[in-house]
């Protein structure tokens, strides 16, 4: 893509130095099972509010055998999560949120731009464009393979859930 401004260059991208394994996200975020949608984090920026992450579409995926039989393409509601969980990740490590977690409060100008099936490597940015402690979190999200082929993009706002009142465990 010649004009896409890119929230990172795909190709500056070091794949080899791993910020957060799945194990650091877990400590993070409170997704499990299923729903883990990252396999690591490789780059997080306080100080742009950037941040990176990935995930290898195995053939073991939830999703494989019914979306679509025979045809396997990652639905584009489990594209959605996977960027805010990565969101999530950078706005729990610095406490952007001033929250214990973050949950979806909307989804702005999403576009779904190719297909992502078993095998392929995911690479999820985004860029917090403002945040509110205690109120809400709105950043900018971009999906794409390493040749830069841009997958999905959009806009995604956190919110504060009321943790204490879920009666999380």
């Amino acid at each position: 893509m010649a004009n896409h401004e890119w929230i990172v260059d795909p190709e500056s991208l070091d794949f080899d130095n791993v910020v957060a394994d799945i194990d650091a996200i877990r400590a993070v975020i409170p997704q499990r099972h299923d729903m883990e949608a990252l396999t690591a984090i490789i780059l997080d920026d306080v100080e742009q509010h950037v941040c990176v992450g990935y995930r290898d579409i195995t053939e073991d995926e939830f999703w494989v055998s019914g979306h679509m039989p025979g045809m396997p393409l990652m639905p584009g509601v489990i594209m959605c999560e996977a960027a805010a969980q990565v969101l999530s990740y950078h706005v729990q490590s610095h406490d952007l949120a001033g929250a214990k977690v973050v949950g979806f409060g909307g989804l702005d100008k999403v576009k779904f731009r190719g297909v992502v099936k078993p095998g392929d490597r995911l690479i999820i940015a985004t860029k917090v464009l403002k945040h509110r402690p205690g109120r809400l979190v709105v950043c900018r999200f971009e999906e794409y393979f390493a040749d830069k082929t841009l997958i999905c993009e959009g806009e995604i706002t956190g919110i504060p859930l009321p943790f204490d009142a879920l009666g999380a465990r």
